[in-house]
């Protein structure tokens, strides 16, 4: 569940999934061969491809395909998550999968910014407090995780701490203006005026 404010992004909250490690990047997320797409649709098919197919193959599972782990909302991982090229594939898939925030300790700028860009907060925790959330997913997989972006709190069982956005993002979230692109269509006609008034778009 994401509780939302017009375009809003206030509260996430649901099941969630444990991405053990640190320094994941970009392309262990989605493999660079899927770039070539020229959509993003489909990309939450290749999520973590790579690294699932390993494990597969040494008869182990990846957490992504742990059947009973398809209706996790919040992606709780190690730190530097998303370090490496700045692929906004990555943020992509991950939100088409269905994932609707990620707490970890540090995430790359880069791709928490793109992140944002698709309404997809990633809220910074320290060591301890991630290390006891991701072992309570593991112990209690039915625990509902509340992620708030105005508290900076993260709520799962009896379990609280805090967590931080970057206050340009956070503020991003609450008043709606996450989403450029939804900004622009929404003032459209200014947007065609200053573009009527723009020589190098009108003098051809």
């Amino acid at each position: 569940m994401t509780t939302r404010s017009a375009s809003a992004v206030e509260c996430v909250a649901g099941p969630g999934i444990v991405l053990r490690g640190r320094d994941i990047d970009t392309d262990r997320i989605i493999p660079a061969r899927f770039l070539k797409a020229v959509t993003f649709a489909g990309l939450e098919r290749h999520v973590f491809e790579d690294d699932r197919a390993q494990l597969r193959a040494r008869s182990e599972q990846h957490a992504f395909d742990a059947v009973e782990r398809r209706d996790a909302r919040v992606l709780v991982a190690g730190a530097n998550f998303g370090c490496g090229s700045s692929r906004e594939h990555a943020p992509q898939g991950l939100a088409r999968a269905g994932y609707r925030a990620i707490i970890g300790e540090s995430f790359s700028e880069i791709f928490q910014g793109n992140a944002a860009m698709l309404g997809l907060p990633c809220f910074a925790a320290s060591h301890d407090d991630v290390e006891r959330l991701q072992t309570l997913i593991e112990t209690t997989p039915d625990t509902v995780i509340t992620a708030d972006v105005a508290a900076g709190a993260i709520v799962a069982g009896g379990l609280r701490v805090a967590a931080i956005l970057p206050a340009a993002l956070r503020e991003g979230f609450l008043s709606g203006q996450w989403n450029p692109t939804a900004m622009l269509l929404e003032r459209f006609e200014e947007v065609r005026a200053v573009a009527g008034r723009l020589p190098y778009i009108t003098g051809f």
